[in-house]
């Protein structure tokens, strides 16, 4: 009866996480994708960790979903302010937040890319660390209409999904304490953002 009675006192600490949990996660998510300051890969990574601990069947397929589709919708609504500051005379804030975080050499190789690979480089922009920026405004740039953006950024965000949960689901699997997996998820993270940004930096001073 010991297992009973550990059932009847996790179950509703899982099910309160969860009914906080997603909807927090979604929220920042979308959040994350409008203003690109929330990193938002190290929450889905960390959203998996919680989620490999817990003893609901469906609490990593919860996680896949709720990012993925609040992934989806932030680009989708980011690129529906961008054309219509692009259709402005006096543009928008959101695309001028859009052009900041794209620098001019980002911008032309994601223009290149664009018109030879189009979905490919979409996907790989959501993976890589500060690619899905310039590759959005390319795609404004291009006058991509909204339909054709969305069904090329809707793999992208279900690649990036998946990419970070594993993330997190590896750093659950190694540690068998919830917090460590956060930890090891997070850490593994901002690794994989540093990386990319330290080798341009090395090889433009080679």
């Amino acid at each position: 009866m010991s297992w009973l009675a550990a059932a009847s006192t996790t179950a509703p600490t899982e099910s309160a996480q969860q009914a906080i949990g997603y909807p927090t996660l979604f929220v920042l998510v979308l959040v994350g994708a409008l203003v690109p300051v929330v990193p938002t890969g190290a929450l889905v990574s960390t959203a998996a960790v919680v989620a490999f601990h817990q003893t609901a069947p469906f609490a990593l397929a919860m996680v896949f979903v709720t990012a993925s589709v609040a992934a989806f919708l932030g680009d989708i609504t980011l690129y529906w302010l961008g054309r219509r500051g692009l259709r402005s005379k006096n543009g928008s804030r959101w695309l001028g937040a859009i052009r900041s975080r794209a620098p001019e050499e980002r911008l032309e190789q994601a223009q290149g890319k664009l018109a030879e690979h189009e979905v490919a480089v979409l996907v790989l922009s959501r993976l890589v660390p500060a690619g899905r920026l310039p590759v959005m405004l390319a795609c404004l740039l291009a006058e991509w209409p909204l339909r054709r953006f969305a069904r090329g950024n809707l793999p992208a965000c279900l690649a990036w999904a998946v990419t970070y949960q594993l993330i997190g689901i590896l750093g659950g699997s190694l540690f068998p304490e919830p917090w460590e997996g956060v930890v090891a998820a997070v850490a593994l993270t901002l690794l994989l953002s540093v990386v990319p940004g330290l080798w341009r930096r090395i090889r433009t001073a080679r």
